[in-house]
């Protein structure tokens, strides 16, 4: 067609490959150049220069927008594997379907009630250990990467659990995400390392710490950031100044780059409502601005549920109960002996540590409080360690005397231990590292008299050893031969975890334990020091092997571990963070978990933090039988106003007063009595449940979503038929088992993850994956890398089929009718996606639209030669039909569609005004009144703490700062829809109507 030709309005072929496209304006640029604005068959509009040398390839479109002449074959291949592609749009809980995960209806209610409807998401999720977070933030993940709503997704943990992670994600999910290590960052020289991996696992401290890493991650720009443990990157109030750690700081920073935020941790609140909030405004800074001391409301924003709220879908309770039981027992006296000399050692060094002062104080202190829980923790344990220290001051000694001592031990911030910023494997490391090292002795005569008492103490040491009396041992055995040499009901032999926290005691007890069970292969051990691909081959056999009893484990070792093979524990050692109790108790106390769950806390009765201790769990017992197992989740913040630490400490150096014990025990009964009643009080108020109701809601939307779901059977077809067409080769095995022996270059190119060039096992059905599988099978569906990359490529090379259109014939019709693939979208004011959803649609030949089921093509026929040709001529209102269509949907289907989506999201929006709008205001007034007082002060000559010229720049931030918001919550709140796309169309002919062949 001529240039001179081209109009508005008018529907061509030859602007873009395989594709009809409308005409919205042509503008003439001399004789032999015309500019086209035109909108694609997507909506999607676009600008072109098309010359005197492009009119042999420009037609107008027959038949209205479509020629309708595809290949039928290629038309169902490739309008299946948009469908699946898309499935995130018609199926509303597609990652359920695709992924080797049962979910629960807590975990349904997290997913797709609070998370996926929330755009842009800021959510804190907060509930109990082993209530399954991680595979909630799996679930989440893979189905916006379904939807296409994720490109670039990172995943933040501590070190310890960033290779479980990766395993959890690829092995339940299919999701394939790199692992930021050293090595990995060091092959991108000059290269940012983030940008180059959409998919990325990396260690939260190796972001904190690393300035380049820091700089790189600052310039890129994510979908989605998920931080595992996140109560670490906390903030603290000292005094009336923030205290930015540099993980808080982290947080700051991936809060500024991401379109969605989710924190994790089952401890959001260390007991202090200052630092709590504090912590909240890594979510929203405007809404928890400044300090208050009365709590805040988080609806909308933090999703906590209590292990015993936690429901099956049948209604029955998910956790089992918790028992915890104290075992008093009291030093031979050989071994008091030992602990009060030890003790007085102690107690002297910390004085000496006082006296110094500074940041050794601290340091020492820390020290010398190792060497008190080793004493209390075993013979062994304390004589190894006295040994290490007499020999590593014996060198300082000497190096002092030869002009070599450097002063090298680290600052200990002794707050930061309860605070979670360490973790578990960082304090052991720390603990070994200092305990040998850290003395407040500085001269040559002061390390002398320390020496002369440590050699004393390790020959008091080496007697009880040689005694052969160790009472603690005595008690663990007695446990171990009524509970652990048994076998249950079922006659199988049970196993037990033995917490420790010392690596002298772990191989003291595991020498121990296997000469009581005459099988030393029956005791597996874990420590900070075993490398993860180990770790997880223990914990195979404790869980597998019935021949394995006993597992020995530090805290080091137990983040992170699921051991419900398990249901009773020993606390060999107690820990002096009394979150310690209930994480080592969550490693048993699990999802899956049928048994009711037993703790054993051994005690030394007749020691100073020994009588601590004994009321505690007296306490904690009392409260226990009125609350249940609940008092266990909330211990640690029972004590943020006073540290179990420190009242250990008060009970080593001044444990003999009668004032001082009074005192603690008052602290202790009103801490674990009242206090812990009120926290409680607190929980049950801000955490949800799960009613009757709620569980009936849950069952019908799994049920939708089963209804809508995409058939394992459909995706197999599909994919074999897509990956023979593309050159790959597919051979069957066994029952639902396959193995592709090859995969072409191409489509491994056009992954978005690393796709193998052959597999030896895959299936298309869940039911074909067996956990007792010794080679991996890869599940194909929707979010496998190669399966996405064989869809893609599908569209890629038949999608003209798509925008061609074909003609089929249905039984079920008794008129002819333009099927469409619609694609509808509400959006707001800041043009962010809010709502998306893609179905199939028949129109008639008026232009009415209604439902035409998943994939109706399925059952239809290809049409007799020529229908194609005969269809403008035969069936004029085709011209048409597909404005008639977008008109009708305009007028007809997105206004509800807009009606059920806007109400949620502006409640959202509204509350978020009210409470921010709250904050900010009652904040800035605050300031300018502390304004005020300044200046009254720098008039009489005196020197504010912060000076009003300050305060007053504070304040008018703040108003600028709510401006902003509010102006933002505005464009937020003006919500619509976008234009419907139709994204590919066929003309269905009636049997009786359809042309015959010629």
């Amino acid at each position: 067609m001529l240039l001179e030709e081209l109009k508005p309005g008018l529907r061509i072929d030859g602007v873009v490959p395989a594709e009809v496209v409308t005409i919205i304006a042509a503008q003439q640029h001399g004789a032999n150049a015309v500019e086209l604005t035109y909108k694609t068959a997507g909506g999607i509009l676009d600008q072109r220069v098309v010359f005197r040398k492009d009119e042999v390839r420009l037609s107008i479109a027959r038949g209205g927008s479509r020629a309708f002449d595809a290949k039928v074959p290629d038309f169902k291949l490739v309008a299946e594997a948009q469908r699946i592609s898309l499935a995130g749009l018609f199926d509303p809980m597609l990652a359920v379907a695709t992924s080797d995960v049962q979910p629960l209806p807590h975990q349904i209610r997290a997913v797709y009630g609070e998370l996926m409807p929330r755009t842009p998401l800021r959510f804190l999720l907060a509930d109990d250990p082993g209530a399954g977070k991680t595979i909630m933030a799996g679930l989440y993940i893979k189905e916006l990467l379904l939807r296409d709503d994720v490109k670039r997704c990172l995943v933040v943990a501590p070190g310890g659990l960033v290779d479980q992670w990766q395993d959890e994600l690829y092995f339940k999910f299919g999701l394939r995400f790199d692992l930021l290590t050293n090595q990995l960052a060091d092959s991108r020289l000059h290269l940012n390392v983030f940008e180059s991996h959409p998919l990325l696992i990396a260690r939260m401290d190796q972001l904190s710490r690393n300035e380049d890493l820091k700089a790189q991650l600052k310039e890129t720009d994510w979908d989605l950031i998920v931080v595992d443990e996140a109560h670490r990157m906390g903030g603290h109030y000292f005094g009336g100044k923030v205290e930015k750690t540099k993980r808080f700081q982290l947080g700051e920073t991936l809060g500024g780059i991401t379109r969605h935020l989710l924190l994790m941790t089952a401890t959001p609140h260390s007991g202090k409502e200052e630092d709590f909030q504090l912590f909240l405004t890594l979510l929203d800074s405007d809404r928890f601005e400044g300090r208050q001391k009365s709590s805040v409301d988080v609806s909308g924003i933090m999703r906590r549920m209590i292990k015993e709220d936690l429901l099956t879908f049948e209604g029955r309770k998910l956790f089992p109960e918790r028992l915890a039981e104290t075992v008093p027992y009291e030093l031979t006296a050989l071994e008091y002996d030992l602990y009060e000399d030890v003790t007085h050692y102690v107690r002297e060094g910390m004085n000496r540590a006082d006296r110094v002062g500074g940041t050794r104080k601290n340091t020492v202190g820390f020290a010398l409080t190792v060497l008190q829980r080793r004493l209390a923790s075993s013979p062994e344990a304390i004589h190894k360690s006295l040994v290490r220290r007499t020999e590593r001051l014996e060198r300082r000694k000497q190096e002092i005397l030869d002009g070599t001592c450097r002063e090298t031990v680290p600052a200990v911030d002794l707050a930061g231990l309860d605070h979670g910023d360490l973790d578990a494997q960082e304090i052991e490391e720390m603990e070994e590292e200092l305990l040998d090292a850290a003395t407040a002795a500085r001269t040559v005569d002061e390390l002398d008299a320390e020496l002369i008492e440590l050699r004393a103490l390790v020959r008091t040491a080496q007697r009880v050893r040689e005694a052969g009396t160790d009472r603690k041992w005595t008690e663990l055995a007695a446990l171990l031969r009524d509970h652990a040499l048994v076998t249950d009901t079922e006659g199988n032999p049970r196993k037990l975890i033995v917490f420790t926290e010392h690596r002298d005691t772990l191989h003291y007890l595991q020498g121990k334990i296997g000469s009581l069970l005459g099988r030393t292969d029956a005791v597996k051990a874990i420590h900070g020091g075993v490398r993860r691909a180990e770790r997880r081959q223990i914990t195979e056999e404790f869980t597998k092997n019935s021949d394995v009893r006993i597992l020995l484990a530090t805290d080091a070792a137990g983040e992170g571990l699921n051991l419900q093979a398990a249901h009773l524990m020993i606390n060999y050692d107690l820990p002096w963070n009394p979150n310690r109790i209930e994480q080592r108790f969550g490693r048993i106390h699990r999802i899956g978990q049928t048994e009711v769950c037993r703790l054993w806390n051994l005690v030394a009765s007749n020691t100073r933090e020994g009588e601590v201790f004994t009321r505690l769990l007296e306490k904690l017992d009392q409260m226990r039988q009125t609350y249940g197992g609940k008092v266990f989740d909330v211990l640690g913040e029972a004590f943020a106003e006073v540290p179990l630490r420190d009242m250990l400490l008060d009970a080593i150096q001044y444990g003999e007063r009668p004032a001082v014990r009074n005192r603690m025990y008052e602290v202790i009964d009103s801490t674990v009595g009242d206090g812990l009643k009120g926290l409680l009080d607190e929980r049950a108020l801000a955490s949800e449940h799960l009613s009757d109701a709620d569980l009936r809601v849950l069952r019908d939307t799994m049920d939708d979503a089963r209804a809508r779901r995409l058939e394992p059977h459909d995706i197999e077809s599909t994919f074999k038929d897509a990956l023979t067409r593309l050159g790959g080769r597919i051979v069957k095995r066994t029952q639902g088992r396959y193995e592709i022996t090859h995969v072409p270059q191409h489509v491994r190119s056009a992954g978005n993850g690393p796709i193998a060039t052959r597999y030896d096992h895959v299936t298309f059905d869940l039911g074909h994956v067996r956990p007792d599988d010794r080679a991996h099978v890869d599940l194909l569906a929707p979010g496998h890398p190669l399966h996405d990359a064989v869809m893609a490529e599908t569209i890629r090379n038949f999608g003209g089929s798509l925008n061609r259109g074909a003609v089929l014939v249905s039984a079920a019709l008794d008129a002819p009718h333009l099927l469409v693939g619609v694609v509808e979208e509400v959006t707001d004011g800041t043009d962010e996606s809010v709502a998306r959803r893609f179905s199939y649609a028949y129109v008639d030949s008026r232009g009415a639209v209604h439902p035409a089921g998943p994939a109706p093509y399925l059952d239809c026929a290809a049409a007799p030669a020529g229908a194609a040709a005969d269809a403008a001529r035969a069936w004029p209102w085709l011209a048409d039909a597909e404005d008639k269509a977008t008109s009708w949907i305009i007028a007809n289907r997105l206004p509800a569609y807009l009606a059920e989506v806007q109400p949620r999201r502006l409640a959202e929006l509204s509350k978020t005004r009210e409470l921010v709008t709250e904050r900010l205001t009652s904040e800035r007034e605050r300031l300018i009144l502390d304004a005020a007082a300044a200046s009254e002060k720098e008039r009489r000559g005196e020197k504010p703490k912060e000076s009003s010229e300050s305060l007053h720049r504070k304040a008018v931030e703040l108003d600028a700062r709510l401006r902003e918001r509010l102006a933002l919550l505005d464009r937020q709140q003006r919500m619509s829809t976008k234009p419907p796309r139709i994204l590919t169309a066929a003309l269905v002919l009636s049997g009786s109507e359809a042309p015959r062949g010629r």
